[in-house]
Formats: structure tokens, sequence, C-alpha cells
């Protein structure tokens, strides 16, 4: 696996890379990587001849800076796991090389801001564009691979591609789980054994959700979710939403892909999950 940390280093290898016909396959993350992460890459490698991976902490998309700080970095923990996946090719920069002082941006991407985690995390989803469209000018990938975990960054930066016009294919990939289904996320290292215990209530119900869901309850499934998430100890609901896969607005009959999400802080440590129930 070769490692870059300058744009131009990697800029020059992918452009030998694109000249030889093969295709690149790219895997945007934040580190402290987790099997989910590696699931992504091997369907990266599935579907293409190269496989580049970055691992950037992103300052811009944090509007808490003390959720930046404690961020988990284990960067040698993280190369070592990617080489056994066998990525060919990790992009890993500092701040300066992605950033230059007093750099502006916004982008217009309609209520998708605004919704969900934008209402709980405001300013977030126009750092993940900032930098995702940096990223795929560097990388230029063929195609780009992301969990199903975040659903509505995939909607974003669906919409980030199509205001852009930028001629990358992107990939949903389904959810990795713990055995005992808490979603997999770089987060669940801060939980402690109780916490981790009372966060299962979020996987729980989502499951629950998906095997009541007939198609027209959307009102009774929501209500009585919420009720089981806060009856557990320790959680603390910020929202379960039975949502329009498409717009996130809520769910109606009219509705052709339906996913329910939730959100919820379990000590100090927020996580969210989500189901397909209609798809």
């Amino acid at each position: 696996m070769k490692t870059f940390i300058t744009k131009q280093s990697l800029a020059a290898y992918l452009q030998l890379i694109r000249a030889s016909g093969k295709t690149i396959g790219f895997v945007p993350t934040m580190g402290a990587l987790h099997q989910g992460h590696l699931s992504l890459i091997e369907l990266a490698r599935q579907h293409n001849d190269v496989v580049v991976c970055s691992i950037f902490v992103n300052p811009t998309q944090f509007n808490d800076p003390k959720d930046l700080e404690k961020y988990p970095r284990p960067i040698a923990a993280d190369t070592h796991l990617l080489q056994q996946a066998k990525a060919d090719i990790l992009f890993n920069p500092g701040v300066k090389e992605m950033y230059d002082d007093n750099e502006q941006w916004h982008l217009n991407i309609g209520e998708l801001e605004h919704l969900l985690e934008g209402k709980f995390r405001p300013g977030h989803y126009q750092g993940v564009t900032q930098v995702v469209y940096k990223l795929f000018n560097m990388v230029k990938p063929d195609t780009a691979f992301f969990g199903q975990k975040d659903y509505q960054q995939f909607l974003v930066i669906s919409k980030l591609v199509e205001l852009m016009n930028m001629p990358v294919e992107l990939v949903m990939c389904p959810i990795k789980r713990e055995d005992d289904g808490l979603a997999m996320s770089s987060r669940n290292i801060h939980l402690s054994a109780d916490e981790h215990r009372h966060a299962l209530v979020l996987s729980k119900t989502l499951n629950w959700a998906k095997a009541n869901f007939d198609g027209s309850n959307f009102d009774v499934l929501q209500k009585e979710a919420e009720r089981m998430i806060n009856a557990e100890d320790g959680v603390a609901l910020e929202y379960f939403e039975i949502a329009d896969g498409g717009t996130l607005h809520p769910a109606d009959a009219a509705s052709k892909k339906v996913v329910a999400l939730v959100a919820a802080k379990v000590g100090k440590t927020r996580l969210i999950d989500n189901v397909l129930l209609r798809s």
C-alpha cells in the first residue's frame, strides 16, 4: 500500500493509474476504522482496479470543538487494517494540506441541510460537502462508497454530485453491525459496557418497526418506537423518524422508499442508526 500526505503527490500517482486505463474506487473516512469501513473497501475492490482510502478528521463538519478534540485518531492501527484489507492507496493529509486560511464555502443543498441531523448539527453538512468536494476533485474516482448508517449524508453527497455535475458513481453499502445488533461506529469505543447494553434499544426498536410496518401505520409505529427508546435508562432520544427515503420528509402512502432513522445520546456518546422499511 502506498501512502500520500500531499494532494500533488497523490494526483501525480493517480494520473498514471488513469493513463493505464485502470478504474479507481474511493472510500473516504475519518479513520478509527472498523469492520464497517473494511466492508466498503472490500466492495470497492470488487468493482474497481485500484482502491483509494482517505483518512482525514475534517474540522469543518464538527459543530462541537470538544467532539473534534476527542475524535479517535489511531493512525498506526488504521494503516495496519488498510494493509490487511488490501487497499492500494492511503491518502492521509493534514489540515493545512486540505484547507487554506479563511476559506469560505456554502452550497445550497436545500431542505436536507436542516432536517433531522441538520437540525441537531447545524453547519455539519456544509462541512461534509466542502471536504467531499475537495476529495473528489483530488482523487477523481470512478466510484465512491459510503455506508448506509449515514443515510442522510449519502443523500447530501448525492446532491453535491448533482449540483457540481461531478462524474462519480455513488454506492450506498449495507450497515455492518456488532453480533448484538449495535451499528458499528468509530464512536462506540466511548461506550462503557452498561452504555453499550442500553444502546441496543436503538437497533432493537428499528427491527421492531421493520417487523411491524404494514405500509401505512407510520404514526403508530413512530409513537411506539419513541416510547420504547424513552423507556430505556441512560438513553436520551433526539429523534425517531419514519421518513420518505428520497426527501426525508415524513413518509406517506405514496413514498416508494421508506426509512426509519434514529439518533440518541447514550451517556455522552451520540449514536445514529436506520433501517429501510420499504425499498
